[in-house]
């Protein structure tokens, strides 16, 4: 295995990891803002009440999204096994 086939593998790997990464990060920024404005209108300033809703987006983000996310590690794992053979060479 030459050097071109590790940078794309390391390549794709954190692509991967920024994909897989991106659902539960941006529901949690969604919900974050939206909480945020919601007690700066309301004048609450108590910084534990968007917590929860940060959480529970996180959560529901990865119920979602969570089949297309081991889709993409499985095809990733399996093409890594399929080059394991050319390590030694």
């Amino acid at each position: 295995m030459d050097e071109s086939a590790l940078i794309l593998i390391g390549r794709e790997a954190l692509l991967l990891m920024v994909l897989a990464s991106a659902p539960p990060l941006l529901a949690s920024l969604v919900a974050g803002a939206l909480f945020s404005t919601l007690q700066a209108i309301t004048s609450v300033q108590e910084s534990t009440l968007a917590v929860v809703p940060k959480l529970i987006a996180a959560i529901l983000s990865l119920v979602v999204a969570g089949p297309w996310i081991g889709a993409q590690l499985g095809r990733f794992t399996s093409e890594l096994f399929k080059m394991l053979p050319g390590v030694g060479r």
